[in-house]
């Protein structure tokens, strides 16, 4: 039987550091140095809009990051979007961890299982308020919230209309917009 090696957060960064991991694609995710996903154009194009429209939605509110890694205790994930407090100068000498985030946004193409699962518990654990996932292939958000342990307690599905963030209520979010 094979016993994988965990790593700390503080051990990715020292390797990240000394350019070790400097020509590979990777985030650490519960304690494993996991390759991303590529992205298809569609994905990332998705993304850039998606991270530009919350980013006009949440002007002075909120600091909108695109593709830019968050902190947590055992990962350090780069998600596609995330919604974090300002200012945006708090992140000069780290990155937004769980109790700077509002939200966080993950574009699914070719991942939706590693996002709506790996990723859901990695976040829940973390104890992030909401989190959605954009299904490419089904043209419709999941949404999960209220995260307990390792899962959220309530994720449902929307694929039209307008939808609002826990921590913004008084901001709706055009279904169409982010997923197109």
């Amino acid at each position: 039987m094979k016993t994988l090696a965990k790593w700390s957060v503080e051990d990715y960064h020292r390797m990240v550091e000394a350019g070790i991991l400097c020509s590979r694609s990777v985030e650490l995710l519960a304690g494993e140095i996991v390759e991303m996903s590529p992205e298809t154009p569609i994905h990332y194009t998705t993304a850039k809009r998606g991270a530009k429209y919350l980013e006009e939605l949440l002007l002075g509110k909120a600091d909108v990051r695109f593709n830019g890694p968050i902190t947590l205790a055992d990962s350090e994930p780069e998600p596609d979007i995330a919604v974090v407090r300002l200012p945006e100068s708090a992140y000069n000498n780290r990155h937004p961890s769980p109790q700077d985030i509002f939200w966080i946004v993950e574009v699914a193409k070719t991942s939706l299982k590693k996002d709506s699962e790996v990723k859901a518990a990695i976040y829940a654990m973390a104890g992030i308020q909401e989190y959605w996932v954009l299904d490419l292939s089904a043209q419709q958000i999941i949404v999960f919230r209220n995260p307990q342990a390792d899962q959220y307690i309530e994720d449902y599905t929307i694929a039209e209309g307008t939808i609002t963030s826990l921590a913004f209520p008084d901001i709706s979010v055009s279904v169409k917009r982010l997923l197109s």
